[in-house]
């Protein structure tokens, strides 16, 4: 077995669903990381959503090794004690009254839309099976959740996709008002469109989806993926919006690293998902439950949430004031760490030429579609790491106009 190996090893021996960059990230401390040559990286990725206290923060690494020391895995024929505390975390915090854990976002909103179908079979019989979601929708990748988000791209080559799955226009209430009717078992709804270009949602438009749901006995879902744990400057973001979900799927941030998502949801419906209807063998595990409580402890602090609508206030300041000088953007818009710039019509489709030139020196940015670039980074940032990693992204943007003029 070699010991060395090189960005150029991907391309050789791992499925190519993926394009990295071109550089290795070996090492990472706070918001920044280090490549296999030593340079440096600002990361304003966050792992798309993930680190939200950045890499290698003590507290987490402790929480982690120290349950390392007792136990690991047991399977789902047993409980553990982090994970339930973590529940109980979880349920303190919001509106649910219960939790079903699972290993990623994908998994929690299959489990949400499970649980939507198997309440509406319960109740209603199996003509109460319609899903209605959104264009530009992102859910998860498994066949289920690729075909509930509205992003044809992604779900078109797996055809035949599982059925009664109608898609609306985001933001756009009389187009979800004439899908939703008595047939409907559940409305699923990212409250910021993350992958689909950071788009928030409207208050009304969420108001009146609830509004909808009420009338017609279907669930309202948030997928709260990536609006989860802080990320808004809200714990989740339905508290931003005030208008509160029957189920919600959580993950990304949750971890703060380490795999592990949750499907939240009220006492009424979970009973619908007794023994045997659903399950995962490493859902809910001893050392995701050590890390996800240690996460909730650290985030869930007023100073942590004024800290991200500070932080908004820094990158919101600085990107303003880059678009001046280089009339990049169009608009800037997103909530707390959650944010995109959208590309004018010069430089329409040419986000991840952006992201490849940000890497060139040295920061890590997201793409959301062809012309958004995208700014996730920790919650817990420091002002010098912004500063620094807004630098090089405007030495980055300068590069691209300069190479586009000549």
């Amino acid at each position: 077995m070699q010991s060395s190996v090189s960005r150029n090893d991907f391309d050789q021996w791992i499925v190519p669903t993926y394009a990295p960059a071109s550089f290795v990230p070996v090492r990472a401390q706070g918001s920044t990381l280090w490549d296999q040559q030593g340079k440096s990286y600002i990361d304003f990725a966050g792992g798309i959503a993930v680190n939200a206290l950045g890499h290698a923060h003590p507290d987490l690494q402790q929480a982690l090794t120290e349950q390392a020391t007792r136990l690991w895995h047991t399977g789902n024929g047993y409980t553990n004690e982090p994970v339930l505390r973590l529940a109980k975390r979880l349920i303190d915090a919001t509106f649910a009254d219960r939790v079903f854990f699972c290993n990623s976002g994908a998994e929690a909103n299959e489990a949400a839309l499970k649980l939507a179908r198997k309440v509406a079979h319960d109740r209603a019989g199996e003509e109460k099976s319609g899903i209605v979601a959104f264009n530009n929708a992102f859910h998860g990748r498994t066949l289920f959740t690729v075909s509930a988000g509205g992003q044809p791209a992604y779900s078109k080559d797996f055809a035949p996709l599982p059925g009664n799955i109608q898609h609306a226009v985001y933001n756009d209430l009389a187009s979800a008002a004439a899908l939703i009717n008595d047939q409907t078992c559940a409305v699923i709804v990212e409250p910021i469109q993350g992958e689909g270009g950071v788009v928030p949602a409207e208050p009304a438009f969420l108001r009146g989806l609830r509004e909808l749901c009420d009338k017609h006995q279907a669930l309202l879902i948030f997928d709260e993926v990536q609006t989860g744990v802080g990320r808004t400057g809200w714990l989740y973001a339905y508290m931003h919006y005030n208008v509160t979900p029957d189920v919600l799927t959580t993950a990304k941030a949750l971890g703060g690293g380490f795999p592990i998502g949750a499907m939240l949801t009220t006492e009424p419906l979970a009973k619908a998902l007794s023994v045997g209807t659903h399950g995962t063998t490493y859902g809910g595990n001893p050392l995701a439950g050590a890390v996800g409580g240690k996460v909730m402890e650290l985030i869930n602090r007023p100073e942590v949430m004024a800290g991200v609508a500070e932080r908004h206030r820094w990158f919101v300041e600085a990107l303003n004031d880059i678009n001046q000088r280089l009339h990049l953007f169009s608009d800037i818009r997103g909530l707390g760490l959650l944010i995109g710039c959208v590309l004018n019509q010069d430089f329409s489709g040419k986000a991840k030429l952006f992201n490849q030139a940000a890497a060139a020196e040295g920061v890590m940015v997201l793409i959301a579609g062809a012309s958004v670039i995208r700014f996730a980074p920790s919650l817990i940032i420091t002002e010098q790491e912004v500063k620094e990693g807004l630098a090089r992204f405007e030495r980055a943007c300068r590069a691209v106009v300069e190479g586009a003029g000549s």
